[in-house]
C-alpha cells in the first residue's frame, strides 16, 4: 500500500504475540472479542480457553485480569468472565473523537495538492481490499480494512499526539464496525459508497465538505 506523506496507516490487524503463554492467551481472546466471535454478554471460562490453547489456567487467568482492566470483560468468581457489551455512550464518544481527528487531518493536507493526492491514492487501495472482503463475505477482513482506511486518514495529518490518540481507538473501532455489519445487511455497500465519497472530497481538497461527510458517515454506520 502507498504511504501517506508523513505516515502510513495507524495500527495493524493484530500486534505480534509475545513469548509468554499469558500474552498468547490475551491476544487470542481479545481478537475473538474484536472479530465478534465472542459477543457482548457471552460467558467464557478459563478452562475453555486453556483447553483450546493447550495451556494451563494460570496464564489464562492473567490474560482475563488484563482484559478486565482494559474493559473488555468482567470476571465472576467460579463462573467465568462475561464479555462487556458496547455501551451506547462509549460508541458516541468514539464516533465524536474519530470525526474530530479525521477532519483535522484532512484540513492539514487540504492546502497541499501532492499530500492530498497521495492520501487519496492510499485510500483507494484500501477500498479495493474492502471490496474484495465484502465480495467474499469476510466480515473480519472488512472491519480491519475499515480501521486501516480511517487510520490512514488520521495519520495523514502528521500530528503525533493525535495519531497516538487515534491509535488507541482502533480496537473499539473494529468492534463497532463488526457490530454494525452484523446488524445491517446493506452496511457493506453503504460503507464502500461513503468511503468513495470521502476520497473524492480529499481529492478536491474540500476540508469543510469532508468534515460534514465524515460525521454523517460515522453516524449512519454506527448509530443507524
Amino acid at each position: 500500500m502507498s504511504d501517506t506523506p508523513r505516515s502510513s496507516k495507524i495500527g495493524s490487524d493484530q500486534a505480534p504475540a509475545g513469548d509468554t503463554a499469558a500474552e498468547r492467551a490475551y491476544v487470542h481472546v481479545k481478537e475473538r472479542i474484536l472479530s465478534g466471535e465472542l459477543e457482548g454478554g457471552e460467558l467464557i471460562s478459563e478452562g475453555e480457553i486453556a483447553d483450546s490453547l493447550a495451556m494451563s489456567r494460570t496464564p489464562v487467568r492473567e490474560a482475563f485480569l488484563r482484559l478486565q482492566t482494559e474493559g473488555w470483560m468482567k470476571l465472576y468468581p467460579k463462573r467465568g468472565a462475561a464479555i462487556t457489551p458496547i455501551r451506547p455512550r462509549e460508541a458516541d464518544e468514539v464516533i465524536e473523537a474519530r470525526a474530530l481527528v479525521e477532519a483535522h487531518a484532512v484540513a492539514a493536507v487540504a492546502d497541499d495538492p501532492a499530500r492530498a493526492d497521495d492520501l487519496a491514492a492510499a485510500l483507494l487501495v484500501i477500498i479495493e481490499r474492502q471490496q474484495r472482503a465484502a465480495d467474499a463475505d469476510d466480515l473480519g477482513g472488512f472491519s480491519v480494512a475499515d480501521a486501516d482506511f480511517h487510520g490512514t486518514i488520521a495519520a495523514a495529518g502528521g500530528n503525533d499526539l493525535l495519531i497516538n490518540f487515534y491509535r488507541g481507538l482502533r480496537d473499539r473501532q473494529r468492534r463497532m464496525t463488526r457490530d454494525s455489519l452484523q446488524r445491517s445487511p446493506d452496511a457493506h455497500s453503504r460503507i464502500l459508497d461513503q468511503h468513495r465519497r470521502l476520497v473524492e472530497l480529499i481529492k478536491d481538497r474540500d476540508a469543510a465538505g469532508f468534515g460534514t461527510e465524515i460525521s454523517q458517515h460515522l453516524d449512519d454506520i454506527h448509530r443507524r
